[in-house]
């Protein structure tokens, strides 16, 4: 079974485990029939066993919904309240005084020299200080007013490049109030990419932080023509004498001021409605210019309602940690839904989240240990991260210790492959290390890319709580599937969200149909309120993955694969675009990576190729006999052109040279092939491995590359 797999390995004496084993058979027995009795497990067992979505009729293709949802797509999460501005005044008004956004104060800041002599930023922060949702409005309402005052007009652009942070989703806020086209650009994007989504959606005023305005905005603001106002949200930078002409730095607070001040008789007529733009959202493209996608107010609420529904019992009591960035659906939605059900917000970073974060100083704490929150959402690069760390330490205990883990690590996995609980081995053997991420999670919340099933288990058990696996792209509103907190299947991405309907259209040239057994497969298609209005500009890209059925139900081609299985959950197999989603969330455009090297004297042909449960691309080259024979006399290598093919030292020479080229063409860090194999026969039509048109058959050179691709992303591999 799956659970044998990933079960650890021991090393008991097997006498004695057959003694440990007789103990726990006696303990399972002895405490079975209380917790029958006692425990809330039974009605999760009968759940999870419960189909999560149906068909809508009988025919091949029909679209699947969530049986919350069978005869009416959820798509409001309060009567009346159908554009954003008016879910946070309901929410203003419910939860008035209650705590809303926190973030902690900077105590000190030190430069901590390391041994290699570089220089690390270390920092000790004090309490969560708070805004309540009061205080957040009126902030919200005198920064929108202030935004008026310098010139912003209602259904124009206004750009937020910013980390995540309360500021931004104040300012957020008051976009949507008074009607502004929020862009929203990643703090991590290049330069040119900044550019690209500043001067398409031409704004004139960008939203920034002191830090990115003087990393980031200095080389570029040149580049911006319309650009004439810059408000950081945390006060003013030292030095802004060099920007240009006619560029007016302002600060957060001083706009709010001009906003108090401000008449704001005339501002009722600029209130949205359903089908307004409420946020155009920077993603990676193919191409690598990243395209803008309009998310429109009634998207995001339809989004967040069908997310909302996925998570039991979400209130006041709720505590989120928001530390991804907000520039991404999957962070916005579940700070939006907690922000209009009661629960408090507590800012962070990857740099300062655990106590081991890299910007926590030693000895003091990060912010899960002062916030203890409730409910997390986490990118599998970061679930990978924690898992590593904690079988790290694992591994540091005695052999007492590390057997006692192992053991009880063995016999939740059992438990929980059945459904029932371990509050013993909870509080006894995994308590200390659910104190890592504060020791209050109810749920994890997974997305933007899959979560392995070792992952997955690993975060059931040292957790104690369920995992979220969630689908959804920018163009569904982050709104896809979200799994059941009672479904502990791994591998799922759950049943289609109570706001959405998902059908598997066929996909001859991949071979998959909705008619396969024994279950039905295809392109994934989403189709409800929460599918946006298109990409901004790019009417040709618009009509390409977005159609309207017969109904005026409007449908987003996904170009993921997927399989419906008998319950009605979804499960992610295949893409058909070669644009990949590395670990970290970053997208990689293979053809984008062979274009940039395929015409280098050295290579005949190349295929690139990444996976979404790794961090880096591989890449498999046809060598030019006569090119590498060269490279390998002046290396000194002797051999066949077998032999040098197979040598690990030349793989290294070619790597250099192709690492080489993709700079020279651009290419990001991420982009660059790191291991590569040497292919000594060419790819021709009649190996299979090419078309007639000698196009590359990906599916084909990954099964006949299978070995060097585990080799290439092997245990050992660091």
């Amino acid at each position: 079974s799956q659970a044998a797999k990933m079960k650890l390995k021991h090393n008991i004496n097997p006498i004695l485990l057959q003694f440990i084993n007789f103990i726990i058979l006696v303990y399972s027995f002895v405490t079975y029939i209380p917790w029958y009795i006692f425990s809330g497990s039974r009605q999760a067992i009968a759940k999870a066993k419960q189909v999560k979505a149906k068909p809508v009729n009988n025919k091949p293709g029909a679209a699947y919904r969530s049986v919350n949802s069978l005869h009416c797509l959820a798509s409001v999460l309060y009567p009346g309240c159908d554009t954003l501005d008016k879910v946070f005044k309901y929410a203003k008004t419910k939860f008035k005084d209650k705590k809303l956004l926190g973030t902690r104060e900077i105590l000190k800041e030190e430069d901590e020299i390391q041994p290699s002599g570089k220089v690390f930023k270390k920092v000790i922060l004090g309490k969560y200080t708070w805004l309540s949702y009061e205080d957040v409005y009126i902030k919200a309402v005198n920064f929108g007013n202030g935004l008026a005052v310098l010139g912003q007009q209602p259904k124009t652009n206004i750009a937020i490049f910013c980390e995540t942070r309360a500021e931004w989703m104040i300012a957020a806020q008051a976009c949507f109030m008074c009607n502004y086209q929020l862009v929203t650009l990643y703090a991590t994007l290049g330069g040119p990419a900044i550019v690209h989504g500043l001067n398409e959606t031409e704004v004139t005023t960008i939203i920034t932080s002191k830090e990115l305005m003087q990393t980031k905005l200095k080389e570029i603001v040149s580049q911006v023509p319309l650009l004439r106002h810059i408000i950081t949200v945390d006060g003013k930078p030292t030095t802004w004498s060099e920007f240009p002409k006619g560029v007016i730095v302002h600060t957060m607070a001083s706009v709010q001021a001009m906003g108090a001040k401000a008449d704001a008789g005339n501002r009722q007529l600029s209130r949205p409605v359903p089908s307004d733009i409420a946020v155009i959202m920077y993603t990676s493209g193919s191409t690598g210019v990243p395209k803008g996608v309009m998310i429109s107010h009634c998207n995001i609420i339809a989004g967040i309602t069908g997310m909302a529904e996925r998570i039991p019992n979400l209130g006041e009591k709720d505590i989120y940690i928001g530390y991804l960035p907000l520039a991404h659906v999957l962070e916005l939605s579940a700070e939006l839904v907690c922000l209009s059900h009661g629960c408090r917000i507590g800012y962070s970073s990857p740099q300062t989240l655990a106590d081991q974060s890299s910007k926590i100083k030693k000895g003091s704490k990060g912010d899960v240990t002062t916030l203890k929150p409730t409910l997390m959402a986490a990118v599998p690069e970061i679930m990978d991260r924690i898992y590593k760390n904690v079988m790290n330490k694992v591994n540091e205990m005695t052999s007492f210790q590390r057997n006692l883990f192992i053991l009880a690590y063995n016999y939740k996995m059992e438990q929980i492959s059945k459904g029932y609980t371990t509050p013993l081995c909870d509080s006894l053997i995994f308590r200390k290390v659910r104190m890592l991420l504060g020791g209050k999670i109810r749920i994890l919340l997974c997305g933007g890319a899959p979560l392995s099933a070792a992952t997955q288990r690993f975060m059931n058990i040292c957790f104690c709580c369920p995992v979220g696996q969630g689908y959804g792209l920018t163009e569904s509103a982050g709104a896809g599937t979200i799994t059941e907190v009672w479904d502990y299947a791994t591998g799922r991405v759950g049943a289609p969200l109570v706001c959405c309907e998902i059908k598997l259209m066929n996909w001859e040239e991949g071979g998959y149909y909705n008619t396969d057994k024994p279950y039905p497969r295809g392109e994934i298609l989403i189709g409800g309120q929460n599918v946006t209005v298109g990409y901004y500009k790019n009417d040709v890209r618009t009509k390409n993955d977005f159609t309207v059925d017969e109904n005026g139900q409007r449908w987003l081609h996904t170009g993921d694969i997927g399989e419906f299985h008998q319950d009605g959950c979804l499960k992610i197999i295949d893409r058909k675009k070669d644009l990949v989603k590395l670990q970290a969330g970053e997208y990689v455009s293979l053809g984008k990576v062979e274009a940039a090297l395929k015409n280098l004297p050295l290579v005949d042909n190349i295929c690139a190729y990444a996976s979404s449960f790794h961090s880096y691309v591989i890449g498999f080259v046809v060598p030019n006999q006569k090119e590498l024979a060269e490279l390998a006399r002046k290396k000194g290598f002797k051999g066949t052109w077998e032999e040098i093919c197979n040598s690990p030292e030349m793989e290294k020479e070619v790597l250099k040279v192709l690492a080489e080229a993709a700079m020279a063409a651009n290419l990001e860090k991420f982009e660059i092939p790191v291991k590569i194999r040497l292919s000594p026969d060419p790819w021709t039509p009649e190996t299979g491995l090419v078309t007639d048109a000698f196009k590359l058959k990906r599916k084909e050179l990954t099964a006949y590359y299978q070995m060097d691709i585990d080799r290439m992303y092997g245990k050992n591999v660091k």
